[in-house]
């Protein structure tokens, strides 16, 4: 299956706070909130946000229109994916075209409801059961809507984690579902999806006992799906290319061994090397969803950072002077979805703040 037949790309997934943050952006009604509260005006105020709602959706509806010739003209880390979903516009005289390719992509999945159910085979009579819907889509059907297929099993017959109701699933229930999926540890980043709202690995998530709760299973939000919870992360990793991910060093040790810190120095790179590159905070960036195409996001950041902290690496001012843009590092505007999302437990907003420390002192 050949990755650029992927044409769909999943929606906001994230819990009502994460579509907030994504839609509405606090910077552009700042002053007018602030002008409200210093007149101690209610009906002010409430004018105030109803004017931020309109501004917001008039920056959505030219953000449509713009895309498209936006990411035409930012060729250097558009993914061979994103560059086919646009390769009509050849100038700008066919702007829409490429639009409603783009806008095709974000399809809300067809409901549950509408769907049939796929029940376990080996249910026992003292069955435990639980429901799973599960985004599905393929690239074998183009055309057709992604929809959620819903799928019981029995909690008896299951392991405890939800990856593994997915293994059960294409093993007993259906063979055509689609995941990713590998060291079943937590080590290897495989199986990133977002489950019942937030996103995480399926292996390290916990399936909810609770019967009457029906588990929601879909892709990484705002990426683009080769099939079912596989997504594309070529933009991912081309962006974690750039940062120059390994030890930069001109000179070589005097006694010829190997390169040395102190356990001080090492202790810095506490909490950063454990990075798995899962893609989990990236993806829950608003930010990121917003400006993919420069912003390199948390978990390309927090990477970048794990060089700028090492002792032993000596081109740390090539690496600030990558970052010294207005859209490489800047757009992170401490929404922390990153920190809060991370299934290793980790704080790429902490990184990011100390990458903007050492640009402003340096």
């Amino acid at each position: 299956m050949e990755i650029d037949d992927a044409r769909h790309s999943t929606l906001t997934l994230q819990p009502p706070l994460f579509a907030i943050l994504g839609f509405y952006r606090p910077e552009c009604a700042r002053s007018k909130v602030l002008s409200a509260f210093s007149s101690q005006s209610v009906s002010s105020l409430t004018t105030v946000f109803k004017s931020s709602i309109l501004f917001s959706n008039a920056a959505m509806a030219a953000l449509r229109t713009s895309t498209p010739r936006l990411l035409s003209t930012l060729p250097s880390l558009r993914s061979p994916l994103a560059a086919r979903s646009y390769a009509t516009v050849d100038t700008v005289t066919k702007p829409m075209k490429a639009a409603g390719e783009a806008l095709s992509a974000t399809q809300v999945p067809v409901s549950e409801k509408h769907t049939s159910t796929v029940n376990d085979p080996n249910a026992s009579k003292n069955a435990k059961i639980k429901t799973f819907h599960v985004y599905r889509w393929s690239p074998e059907r183009p055309s057709e809507k992604p929809k959620m297929q819903s799928y019981t099993l029995d909690l008896n017959k299951t392991g405890p984690m939800v990856l593994d109701a997915l293994i059960r699933i294409k093993n007993e229930v259906d063979p055509t579902l689609t995941f990713r999926r590998s060291c079943r540890e937590g080590i290897c980043g495989s199986c990133a999806m977002n489950i019942d709202g937030v996103n995480t690995l399926a292996c390290l998530c916990r399936i909810p006992t609770d019967t009457n709760h029906q588990t929601r299973i879909y892709p990484l939000p705002h990426t683009y799906v080769v099939k079912d919870l596989v997504p594309d992360l070529t933009q991912f990793y081309k962006q974690y290319r750039s940062i120059k991910p390994y030890l930069q060093r001109d000179k070589t040790p005097e006694d010829g061994r190997e390169y040395r810190q102190t356990p001080s120095d090492r202790k810095k790179l506490d909490g950063l090397y454990e990075c798995i590159l899962c893609a989990c905070c990236s993806t829950s960036c608003p930010s990121y969803w917003w400006n993919s195409e420069q912003y390199l996001g948390p978990a390309v950041l927090l990477q970048s950072y794990r060089w700028l902290a090492d002792s032993r690496d000596e081109h740390k001012a090539e690496r600030k002077a990558m970052l010294d843009n207005s859209m490489s590092l800047y757009r992170c505007h401490t929404i922390l979805n990153c920190s809060r999302t991370c299934p290793k437990g980790l704080n790429p907003g902490k990184a990011i703040a100390e990458i903007k420390k050492a640009m402003a002192f340096a």
